[in-house]
């Protein structure tokens, strides 16, 4: 029996993180993990850039059924704190839009800087290895069955990840664990992720793979304003992937097509000038020319704009400023970014990130009921929960 303070299920992001600080606390910390090398998400993250936090980050950028829950952990262990850690190890980073931060080189750099934090804190990391049985006994600590060897220890920290890319070896273990101990796991679904397109929208729209616009997109909840990219399987860019995590089955989409002009405006005015274009060349002088020939019939953009009537340019308008589109679904967890949903926050210690019922087990990052926006809030969410965990486990 190998006994340890700590075990961190997960050699992620969070259970990194989590095993750097309560290593420096002088804990005897253990992370295990199924997969053959660490940290594979944080790699393959941001094109292998690794967008690891934002600019700016607060409690809004968040999904969760308790919205109050991050707001802790955020204020405790900020964007500043993580930049200074990087900062210590000189990484180059830049910022993209929208106050994204990505390594100039590689995404190695930050796991690489993580790992030889766990190193110096004495945290060891076990990797290859599968939990069969996981239990408390009366003693309140954990005893761990693995085809590794069997462990025991006080604290028990779930850092598992959510169920988002199963190739990278995602599974529902975390979830499962929460279940095991009478901890509420709320409905998840894919997050930031491509949507699909109903089967007469898809043989329409398919033709324009690769063409990319910015444009405002919207339902009822939310709107992002951010590019639209057309795919052979419906639509996907930063825009869609935003708005997929609060979209909901059977619910269209509004997209604006046009956000900084007023078509309406612009089209009346060409003809005051008595220009006689066809609407088909008028409208290619702001969107690409597949996209026009998609949305409208051709007898349409045949007609000059002399020959078209204010409600049908005012039709027209409404056409590009709100395309309203169905979604068939999404691409599921195969593609999706992160997984919306999870551990139920209300169960959980948003100061110590401990369950409220079972004393010494843990749950931080995407395992939790807390999915961030696309652009780093994923990344800095684990390293906050991470780091409360790791000042009490």
């Amino acid at each position: 029996m190998i006994e340890a303070d700590v075990i961190i299920i997960g050699a992620g992001a969070s259970g990194l993180m989590c095993a750097i600080e309560a290593g420096k606390r002088g804990r005897k910390v253990i992370i295990l993990d199924h997969a053959n090398k660490p940290g594979k998400k944080i790699l393959m993250s941001g094109g292998g850039r690794c967008n690891f936090t934002n600019y700016e980050v607060g409690p809004d950028n968040y999904i969760s059924h308790n919205p109050h829950f991050c707001k802790s952990a955020l204020s405790r262990y900020t964007q500043w704190d993580f930049l200074a850690l990087i900062g210590r190890y000189h990484i180059p980073f830049h910022e993209r839009e929208h106050g994204q931060l990505f390594c100039n080189e590689s995404a190695r750099d930050i796991l690489n800087m993580l790992l030889a934090e766990c190193d110096d804190a004495g945290a060891t990391v076990q990797l290859s290895t599968h939990i069969d049985t996981l239990e408390q006994a009366a003693d309140k600590r954990f005893y761990l069955t693995t085809d590794n060897g069997n462990y025991i220890c006080q604290s028990l920290v779930v850092a598992t990840g959510g169920l988002s890319i199963p190739k990278m070896g995602a599974t529902p273990l975390g979830y499962k664990i929460a279940r095991q101990f009478g901890i509420k796991v709320q409905p998840t679904y894919a997050g930031l992720v491509p949507f699909t397109l109903q089967p007469e929208d898809k043989s329409k729209f398919s033709a324009l793979s690769g063409i990319a616009v910015p444009c405002v997109i919207s339902n009822k909840i939310r709107s992002f304003s951010e590019n639209i990219l057309f795919t052979h399987r419906g639509l996907s860019g930063p825009a869609v992937l935003q708005i997929s995590s609060y979209w909901h089955p059977g619910e269209a989409i509004s997209i604006n097509l046009l956000p900084r002009i007023n078509l309406d405006e612009e089209l009346k005015s060409k003809r005051q000038q008595k220009i006689n274009s066809k609407l088909k060349v008028c409208l290619g002088g702001y969107l690409p020319k597949r996209l026009i020939s998609s949305l409208f019939a051709e007898e349409i953009l045949e007609r000059s704009l002399q020959d078209l009537s204010d409600t049908q340019i005012r039709q027209v308008s409404e056409q590009i400023h709100n395309w309203t589109i169905k979604p068939g679904g999404t691409e599921g967890y195969r593609t999706a970014e992160v997984t919306c949903g999870g551990v139920d926050c209300d169960a959980i210690s948003s100061k110590t990130m401990e369950s409220k019922t079972v004393p010494g087990l843990y749950f931080i990052g995407e395992v939790l009921d807390v999915t961030g926006w696309l652009g780093g809030y994923n990344f800095q969410w684990a390293w906050s929960s991470a780091w409360c965990a790791g000042q009490y486990v």
